[in-house]
């Protein structure tokens, strides 16, 4: 880059800018003119940005606790019986690719994706493995705190992809639902936040959970894949509800209602309070107005109104949390949001140290196979499959050999934390469906084929979205950091 030079912070390529250009960016910071800002200024006037040519969307189904490889998407049948499991492999619609019995709809459908078998970090915690997956950054930065979000944590690529793409609608250019991430032990999980980006880039969180933290011992799709994770049996706890938005207004009640309760702001988008108790009252009963005219979107109310949907909807992805997860993130990418981040599964899911296999066959892949294959056909039969790319991946991949950590809390056994190897689900976007790229040993435990970091993981969904790959992103005081830490996955697309 002319007149500037280059350098790392804590594994990160910035870049250093001349000193007129950091002195623009701060008073651009200064004054909100921002990406976001404009944004701000459309909505409070109830004007959608100026159109552009049709933006590439992403949905990230984030498969928190790190689903076992082995078990899903690159099974061992040959291999030793404390490493290849109880489950067998199946023939998918593609001649050659197998994956677990357990996902036939999928299997079904694997002209339609792909998969990368060889996706490897080094970080086999889940507050770590949890940042470096979903910053797209191996190296994590000495300022990281377990559980502990800060302002200087990198951004993650949902908020860096809403960060540096076009506003398409009234909605923002990333969400999050239907749940921030916790660790079942000891706070909410750094890395999934904007971070350096500053708070107004954050993406919107839109939660659904009434109770997102309550029951650390049970975990699943509520209501009715909901278990216990150490007696791996069906939870009893019947009192869990996926709560969605209100998006009606009646006559007369917009002030009513904005004054005396949440507003649909304050219930969908909590991480823009510090915006708003900075602008003035002017600046802020704009953006509310705004807002009304957002509510006034038929798109929109029927984007977050997954729990009237069709019944035949419903039955096709899902009547749980997976599915409406789902149906929801499908309906707000066709009403323009760019970058849907969907956390499939709370405490740690899929981490399953023990009661592996009855909890997988029984309770984790019925409705993931069913609502990610119902997605697949949704986006496919609307016209949307070829433009939005779907990703599935965890933290990490899990240990090959198979035995109970704690038998004292599980009573079967189950596989531990593993991140030399992983695979990631690619489906949409250009992806050429029906191939594997990369391989992984005879045991699963380590890339043997084109290997692939979490920085070709974010380049991935970056190039998917359209940012040029000299793209950056900025910091508050100006400075600005490359979007591209690594390089899309080479032969994934078209």
């Amino acid at each position: 880059m002319s007149g500037s030079r280059k350098h790392e912070i804590s594994g990160v390529e910035t870049v250093e800018p001349r000193r007129r250009q950091m002195l623009q960016g701060g008073v651009s910071a200064t004054l909100g003119l921002s990406a976001a800002g404009v944004w701000e200024r459309r909505v409070a006037r109830g004007q959608s940005p100026a159109p552009r040519r049709p933006i590439r969307s992403v949905i990230y189904l984030f498969l928190t606790g790190g689903p076992s490889q082995h078990d899903t998407f690159d099974m061992k049948p040959e291999g030793p019986s404390e490493y290849k499991g109880e489950f067998q492999p199946i023939q998918t619609a593609t001649p050659g690719i197998q994956i677990c019995e357990h996902l036939p709809m999928l299997a079904a459908r694997s002209r339609q994706w792909a998969l990368v078998r060889s996706l490897t970090h080094s970080e086999s915690g889940h507050g770590r493995g949890t940042y470096v997956m979903l910053t797209g950054t191996s190296a994590i930065p000495t300022s990281y705190r377990e559980n502990r979000p800060q302002p200087v944590d990198l951004p993650s690529i949902t908020a860096v992809a809403g960060n540096r793409t076009r506003r398409r609608s009234l909605l923002p250019t990333s969400v999050v639902l239907p749940e921030k991430l916790y660790h079942s032990n000891s706070g909410v999980y750094s890395g999934q936040f904007a971070g350096l980006l500053g708070n107004h880039n954050e993406p919107w969180l839109i939660e659904c959970t009434d109770k997102p933290h309550a029951y650390h011992d049970y975990s699943g799709a509520f209501p009715n894949y909901l278990f216990n994770l150490h007696d791996g049996v069906a939870s009893d706890k019947d009192d869990w509800t996926f709560v969605v938005p209100h998006l009606t207004l009646q006559p007369g009640m917009v002030q009513r209602r904005f004054q005396g309760r949440l507003s649909l702001l304050e219930q969908i988008d909590q991480q823009r309070r510090a915006f708003e108790q900075a602008a003035n009252p002017a600046q802020y009963g704009r953006l509310r107005q705004g807002v009304a005219a957002l509510m006034s979107d038929s798109q929109v109310r029927r984007a977050f109104d997954v729990r009237n949907a069709p019944a035949k909807t419903l039955e096709r992805y899902g009547d749980n949390s997976f599915g409406w997860s789902l149906l929801m993130a499908r309906r707000l990418v066709e009403a323009g949001v760019n970058m849907v981040q969907v956390n499939m599964g709370n405490f740690g899911s899929w981490d399953l140290h023990g009661n592996n296999f009855p909890l997988l066959k029984n309770f984790l892949f019925p409705p993931t196979d069913r609502a990610v294959s119902a997605l697949l056909d949704d986006l496919e039969e609307s016209g949307l499959l070829e433009d939005t790319l779907v990703v599935m991946s965890g933290e990490f991949g899990r240990t090959p050999r198979i035995y109970n950590v704690a038998p004292k809390i599980y009573k079967l056994p189950g596989r531990d934390h593993w991140a030399p190897c992983q695979t990631v689900f690619y489906a949409g976007g250009g992806v050429l469906g029906g191939q594997v790229i990369g391989a992984s040993d005879r045991n699963g435990a380590y890339p043997t084929a084109d290997p692939q970091t979490p920085e070709n993981f974010a380049a991935t969904i970056y190039h998917a979205l359209g940012i040029p790959r000299d793209a950056t992103w900025q910091d508050a005081s100006g400075r600005p950091y490359h979007v591209y830490q690594g390089s899309p996955i080479r032969g994934l697309t078209g």
